[in-house]
């Protein structure tokens, strides 16, 4: 199998065009060798250096202010600058794992190995990944606060939950009402989902943790990070674990936007179902190194024929909603799909969404498809770039 393209470019024809491979380094070199140097010549060399003094360390700088939040089904992203001014991405799950409280030695062995966990009223829960592992090993399912890129109405303990996980990834403001962008999913076209409820509980979380919250759409914030060079025109899909969102931009301006309530844990439930399988379980098999173009097992070709059928929804959705839309720009250049969020790092998914691409014809001219850098913090990236613009 060969390397896993991140891009894939379309010619005028809609056919796809193999991303160009890198140069082999041989083939600067005469025969395919280096030349090796002389033992002369390096020491000459090593004679003329001088040891210098170590260099000093980087100033401390001010951290700029403004932070991105994620906030998503299967995993909650922070980012802000450190102190050398470089950005910090943190992330964990967003799940939790209750343990019994009576066993008396749980709490001090959860502390000895470091174990994240809060007692919420007189109760021990483990948080993040720590929780996943957990429940894999143990056969069991973690609870989420979200279900379908919302918060879960079936969950009572999801607000406080998930206010222990932000907090755990914001820590302290570093100066009052610092401002945090984070993200909300756009209204699904197959599911009544509350986005005022929702985003009205997140934004609380963050005011109670002395953050000034500001929301901005999911598959905005991709077009924000990845498509700055595109004078951020194109398309951006923000491909989650509760919902995939979309959004179609003409120069920052979001022209056509929707979610599907559909993600990664819609494949997980399929597989977990016609697999036989705990849903954890079915979690971690699609995230063993799945490769879409090529499955290996009964169950990674399960894996493979959900996510495809996925794909298949989303962009038959979309071309839908260029179908019914009134006022969608006329794009007189060919603009740029790009895909980000975890449950488009799988191998072969940048291939089979373009493979899917080409049979929907979309109204409007396609230069490619390709995964953004760093596509599991491209959401939040984005935010960060809009919390940004208020300080």
């Amino acid at each position: 199998m060969s390397a896993d393209p991140t891009s894939i470019r379309f010619d005028q024809a809609g056919t796809a065009v193999a991303p160009e491979a890198a140069p082999d380094a041989a083939t600067h070199a005469e025969n395919g060798r280096a030349p090796a140097a002389s033992a002369v010549s390096v020491a000459q060399s090593a004679a003329r250096v001088a040891i210098a003094p170590p260099a000093p360390p980087p100033p401390a700088v001010e951290p700029a202010l403004g932070r991105g939040l994620d906030v998503g089904t299967a995993n909650l992203l922070a980012v802000g600058e450190n102190a050398t001014g470089d950005l910090v991405v943190k992330r964990e799950r967003n799940a939790f794992l209750e343990i019994p409280a009576e066993f008396v030695g749980n709490r001090e062995m959860l502390t000895k190995l470091q174990v994240p966990y809060v007692n919420f009223k007189g109760r021990l829960f483990v948080l993040g990944d720590a929780s996943f592992h957990l429940a894999n090993m143990f056969g069991k399912d973690v609870r989420r606060p979200m279900s379908h890129g919302f918060l879960s109405p079936a969950e009572q303990d999801a607000i406080p939950m998930m206010r222990f996980i932000v907090h755990r990834l914001l820590g302290e403001p570093r100066a009052p009402d610092e401002p945090v962008c984070f993200c909300i999913p756009a209204a699904s076209i197959d599911k009544d989902n509350d986005t005022v409820y929702h985003e009205g509980i997140v934004s609380g979380i963050l005011r109670k943790l002395g953050y000034k919250p500001q929301p901005m759409n999911e598959a905005h914030a991709v077009v924000y990070s990845s498509l700055a060079e595109q004078d951020f025109t194109g398309i951006g899909v923000s491909c989650g674990g509760g919902m995939f969102n979309v959004c179609v931009a003409y120069k920052t301006i979001p022209a056509l936007t929707f979610s599907v309530a559909r993600g990664g844990d819609w494949i997980d439930d399929h597989v977990s179902r016609v697999m036989g399988v705990p849903r954890t379980r079915a979690t971690a098999i699609k995230e063993s190194g799945v490769h879409l173009m090529d499955p290996q097992s009964r169950e990674e070709e399960a894996v493979v024929l959900y996510y495809r059928n996925l794909i298949q929804y989303v962009l038959q959705n979309l071309k839908q909603r260029f179908a019914l839309a009134r006022d969608v720009p006329q794009f007189e250049e060919p603009i740029e799909v790009v895909v980000a969020g975890g449950t488009s790092l799988i191998g072969g998914f940048v291939e089979v969404f373009a493979e899917e691409l080409r049979k929907v014809d979309l109204p409007i001219p396609i230069s490619g498809v390709r995964r953004a850098d760093d596509a599991l913090s491209s959401v939040v990236r984005g935010c960060l770039i809009a919390a940004s613009l208020n300080t």
